[in-house]
């Protein structure tokens, strides 16, 4: 299979431990055992994207604010949600909202999803991505490209999704050899549809592309929504076990 045959891969994998990145549970008030399920001992989450309402929503949601301040006892970095509709949203309104999730949730760092992948659109991305750190006094940026992009926006990121999609792609995916120069903490692979008798061969070939970060669930897209993520997947409890204990940032 392409994703065990490749030099790349098998350059960047390193041995480290996987864990958990958590692409935006559904309303706290939807989802509640799933967001409390982040916060029990020795769940290996490396952060958790929170997702109000299409963003910060328009006013403080006292419902978000308990998780996150669960989330944040418990360890766990929470990101906010920035959408950026592949570079067509501007400036100004992203930063907006980035005042407002750290205003009112204190963020740890944000999640800009949909983001886009060529060349062109790395000055723009830039100029964003250090004034957030600006904002949030450095803290945790991760780019949600959900694929491979051009390889100037891993100087820009803590993380890059490389990957997001079904698990009938995901197992013949091949990773971009450029990645073999970054560590596996610097990639995230979000997949859905994922069967529980392929969890194993999933944690496989993320580790043989150098994924560090992973969102692996048996849940599907349901309408043309992204409902895959807004659940827990049926065997939580079996990924927590393979993944380990004691990884939470």
């Amino acid at each position: 299979m392409p994703h065990l045959t490749s030099t790349a891969a098998g350059t960047a994998s390193t041995g480290l431990g996987v864990g958990l990145g958590i692409p935006g549970y559904a309303h706290p008030l939807v989802a509640p055992l799933e967001w409390n399920a982040l916060t029990r001992p020795g769940a290996p989450v490396h952060w958790a994207a929170l997702n109000v309402s299409g963003g910060p929503g328009a006013r403080l949601d006292p419902h978000c604010l308990e998780a996150t301040g669960r989330l944040r006892t418990a360890g766990v970095r929470v990101l906010g949600h920035l959408d950026l509709i592949q570079g067509t949203r501007s400036f100004g309104e992203l930063i907006s909202e980035a005042h407002r999730y750290l205003d009112w949730y204190e963020v740890d760092g944000f999640l800009l999803d949909r983001c886009p992948t060529e060349r062109a659109a790395l000055p723009e991305i830039r100029r964003l991505t250090t004034t957030l750190r600006v904002l949030l006094d450095h803290g945790h940026i991760v780019l949600g490209h959900g694929t491979h992009p051009h390889p100037g926006y891993a100087e820009n990121a803590d993380q890059l999704v490389t990957f997001s999609g079904t698990w009938n792609d995901y197992r013949w995916s091949q990773v971009a050899e450029w990645t073999a120069d970054y560590p596996p903490e610097r990639f995230c692979h979000f997949v859905h549809g994922v069967p529980r008798g392929h969890l194993e061969e999933a944690l496989r070939i993320a580790r043989w592309q150098g994924a560090g970060t992973i969102w692996f669930t048996d849940r599907t897209l349901r309408g043309g929504r992204t409902a895959p993520w807004e659940t827990m997947p049926g065997y939580w409890d079996d990924i927590v076990s393979r993944l380990g204990t004691g990884v939470s940032e």
